[in-house]
């Protein structure tokens, strides 16, 4: 078995989502000779550093340069990115989300275009306003906004239609989880509600991240957002 199969065999042994940091341990205690060995190398090294954690760094190199594609499932949403062995036969799947997940942005571009072109007036202004707010409080406040459907263009059972009143803003992390999930669209109190208990979580550190938080632009973004979040005529 050569040193890339133990890496896996130490993965797969555990069975679950793991930093890389918890699976170099793993394996040295799968591999202890190897990780003996890795050590005395890393006596010689000039940064000072420890055989485990060259064994860590050669596994994150790997993961990076794509090696273990296909067999190992990697979860990059935080950091430290988590990684899982993938059995083999979920394989064949997991490639087939792969390749769903990476032809998704253009099925859902082709969607937004084709309603737009039947969009009035009014419903273009509206959705150009939901971007414009988000990118605005991003520029401002330091928070990834992102404008969602809330029932998802791409769900499998019951696809969202592009219009202004499908749409919502969602912190990035959310949007992310909720993926092609449908869920019930935020009301207006619902949603400003949102944005606000937002911005007021990170008034609490945003010093500590270097971030001026330019707090009375925040009423003018709102009486924007009301303006369009209704299908009102304004």
């Amino acid at each position: 078995m050569n040193i890339t199969e133990k890496y896996l065999e130490a993965l797969k042994a555990i069975g679950d989502w793991v930093i890389i940091s918890e699976w170099a341990i793993r394996f040295g205690e799968s591999y202890p000779e190897i990780l003996e060995k890795a050590e005395k190398e890393a006596v010689n090294q000039a940064n000072e550093t420890t055989g485990l954690r060259e064994i860590a760094a050669r596994m994150s190199s790997s993961i990076s340069r794509g090696a273990y594609a296909g067999r190992v499932e990697i979860d990059d949403s935080e950091r430290p990115r988590k990684v899982r062995y993938l059995p083999k036969e979920q394989q064949a799947a997991h490639l087939e989300q792969d390749i769903n997940d990476d032809v998704a942005p253009l099925r859902r571009d082709e969607l937004i275009k084709l309603a737009a072109g039947d969009f009035s007036a009014h419903e273009q202004y509206r959705v150009e306003e939901f971007e414009a707010i988000s990118k605005q409080l991003k520029q401002f406040f330091g928070l990834a906004f992102e404008v969602d459907h809330s029932e998802a263009l791409l769900n499998p059972s019951t696809p969202g239609k592009h219009h202004p009143s499908n749409l919502q803003l969602l912190l990035k992390a959310h949007n992310s989880k909720k993926n092609n999930k449908n869920w019930p669209r935020f009301s207006l109190d619902e949603q400003v509600a949102y944005i606000e208990t937002a911005i007021k979580l990170q008034s609490l550190v945003a010093t500590r991240f270097e971030i001026e938080m330019e707090t009375e632009v925040l009423g003018a973004l709102m009486a924007r957002l009301k303006g369009i979040y209704l299908n009102e005529q304004t």
